[in-house]
């Protein structure tokens, strides 16, 4: 078992890090560093032995947090950013539908379920699109650009992943 990351190196996480329990000082479950934010590799360790866990500084939030290799990817690697992430509220920018058929309004608000990387769609390849569950409907593939935040919504940023792993959330 080989660190793909060494110290200093820059990474980029790829999910949402929320507390599992051990990165003192806020609340389990609390989201701690958002996908696709860069930290930098402070120190490798493993965890129950089978497992290579990094503390990763994260500048911008200054930050150091325990992340597994699995939830990381090298700063230099190639990235899409997104709009939403899972469970945020959006709103659909205009009616969608499908075989000449309305099936959500425009305005409906629904949730993003999952978020696509590098989706095809109508408009273009390599693009963001989402799973969107709208209430009463089933769930639809929708491009980013259909999509804009529910009025009164916040970005949710609510995905699993975890921070601290064998004490190097602190």
């Amino acid at each position: 078992m080989r660190p793909e990351f060494d110290y200093g190196d820059a990474v980029r996480v790829i999910r949402n890090v929320r507390n599992d329990g051990t990165f003192p000082g806020e609340d389990t479950g609390r989201l701690l560093v958002r996908r696709g934010s860069i930290g930098y590799v402070r120190d490798v360790g493993t965890f129950l032995q089978d497992q290579i866990i990094y503390s990763v500084h994260f500048l911008d939030s200054d930050r150091l947090v325990g992340c597994r290799e699995e939830e990381l990817q090298s700063a230099d690697a190639p990235w899409t950013p997104s709009l939403f992430e899972f469970r945020d509220k959006v709103a659909a920018k205009i009616a969608l539908g499908s075989g000449g058929r309305v099936l959500v309004e425009q305005g409906e608000v629904g949730e993003v379920i999952k978020v696509l990387r590098g989706a095809p769609t109508a408009e273009s390849t390599g693009s963001v699109a989402y799973h969107v569950h709208f209430p009463g409907r089933n769930t639809l593939q929708v491009p980013e650009s259909a999509l804009e935040p529910a009025p009164e919504a916040e970005p949710a940023a609510e995905t699993a992943g975890t921070a601290g792993a064998a004490g190097l959330g602190g």
